[in-house]
């Protein structure tokens, strides 16, 4: 089968339009996207700077905002178990830092994140799960600048929980 000369030209056409709409559309949706992005980039930044100055309810509201965007970001989820931590809401502090441990393993080879979540186990009073972390904290043998007395108080969360069983 071949094809004419004025076919050839309306396929080569059929093909370039569906192109440039293409790109078209892409170049739309990735600017809706960006803009997403920049408002939750935002209010992220608000929350956590509300959180250093100690504003922990408008920090949560902020932070609340992001979570509906961003259920699933490590680090969102890190910041409102601070936030909720902060506000004493612990029980609400443990679960989004279990999410963050859930939506990355790889959070047990940070120090500063595991005696957090040691410290809100305790708080909460899930005391085989604090003694699992705390243990894990212990055989590595970790210490922090930010905390160089890390390993004394590793020890100091075991024996507490140990006087509670």
């Amino acid at each position: 089968m071949t094809f004419t000369e004025p076919v050839r030209k309306y396929i080569l056409s059929g093909v370039v339009a569906f192109v440039v709409i293409g790109l078209i559309v892409a170049n739309v949706m990735a600017s809706k996207q960006d803009k997403t992005f920049e408002t939750n980039e935002n209010l992220y930044n608000q929350a956590f700077q509300l959180q250093t100055e100690g504003n922990y309810e408008d920090a949560w509201e902020a932070i609340s905002e992001v979570l509906k965007a961003e259920p699933n970001s490590e680090i969102v989820n890190y910041l409102a178990a601070i936030i909720a931590a902060n506000k004493g809401d612990l029980k609400q502090a443990a679960i989004y830092m279990q999410k963050t441990l859930d939506i990355n393993p790889h959070k047990v080879e940070d120090p500063m994140f595991m005696i957090q979540l040691g410290e809100l186990f305790v708080a909460v009073e899930k005391y085989e799960d604090a003694k699992t972390v705390l243990l894990r904290c212990q055989e590595w043998g970790w210490t922090t600048e930010e905390m160089p007395n890390y390993q004394e108080h590793v020890a100091t969360l075991l024996a507490q929980i140990e006087n509670l069983e």
